[in-house]
């Protein structure tokens, strides 16, 4: 659960851009008045159509990016290929159906010595729980039983569609604050040069203010965490998801870092973070917030 939300930034990013190189090709930057002045009602309709389509194109590959990326394996669950792999698909089904999804998420595993999971997914209906093999060959029955449940909570939530309504408001500040910093420089430099000037800086500014906005992106991965942590605790039992954390927080240091644009997909976020680039809050913050519960 851990690099959920850095995998949807990255691909957003790189969505946004391609987008921006695309329309300035063209030459479909119709913001740009006659007078060569911004007219800042279109450049605003403009973001939010480039921002929201950004964001939703992210969400829609976010399941086949999370299984290319991590190597996940998917498990047939009509064919489960060892009792492990069972286990796990009926773990994931039976907390799925508790939760009140409809449609089963797809059940995964992908090698790793790092004990962590992950939950993805364009929507409830096609989302996607994947286990690393660390956690299933360090964890026991109940602490694996509250982090799938963490996951699936996940999903219940709606959190990737929620994240996805407010990554297109990010998007739409960035687009529209980024061309007109763009702008501002082209104004600064001869007439013949400041057509490249002005799609070069609309690109650095692009990827400065969307690592400005992934500020905002982190602080409700961190706020999720909380709600994913209740909903586990309500689905497998306060005291396995308690257990779960405490498990966690003893393999800390096992958190696979190497691929940080994967961060939030999973539970836990690793060594502790400068909280302002954190996708998850602390471990001993969220275990004492559920023994208040």
């Amino acid at each position: 659960m851990a690099k959920r939300i850095f995998l949807f930034i990255l691909t957003n990013v790189l969505v946004l851009t391609t987008i921006m190189i695309v329309l300035s090709l063209l030459n479909l930057n119709t913001y740009i008045g006659p007078g060569g002045n911004i007219q800042f009602g279109t450049l605003l309709a403009f973001s939010a159509v480039i921002g929201f389509t950004g964001a939703f194109i992210s969400l829609a590959i976010s399941r086949w990016m999370a299984k290319t990326i991590m190597r996940v394996k998917v498990i047939d669950p009509d064919r489960p290929g060892s009792a492990v792999e069972q286990d796990v698909v009926e773990r994931v089904h039976r907390l799925s159906r508790a939760a009140g999804l409809s449609a089963m998420p797809q059940v995964g595993i992908y090698d790793s010595p790092e004990v962590n999971a992950f939950a993805t997914g364009p929507s409830k209906r096609r989302s996607l729980v994947a286990v690393s093999t660390g956690l299933l060959e360090n964890m026991d029955d109940d602490a694996i039983e509250g982090v799938i449940a963490h996951e699936v909570a996940h999903i219940a939530n709606g959190d990737m569609v929620t994240m996805t309504l407010l990554q297109g408001i990010v998007n739409t500040f960035v687009v529209f604050l980024s061309r007109i910093a763009a702008w501002a420089v082209a104004q600064l430099v001869d007439e013949d040069k400041a057509a490249i000037v002005h799609l070069i800086s609309i690109i650095v500014f692009q990827i400065a203010f969307s690592i400005l906005g992934s500020i905002v992106i982190m602080a409700y991965s961190r706020h999720r965490e909380f709600h994913a942590d209740r909903g586990g605790a309500d689905l497998a039992g306060k005291d396995k998801m308690i257990h779960a954390l405490e498990a966690l927080r003893a393999y800390i240091n096992r958190v696979d870092t190497r691929q940080d644009t994967l961060a939030t997909m999973k539970i836990s976020g690793g060594k502790k973070k400068k909280m302002i680039f954190s996708t998850h809050p602390d471990i001993d913050e969220r275990i004492r917030r559920l023994h208040a519960k």
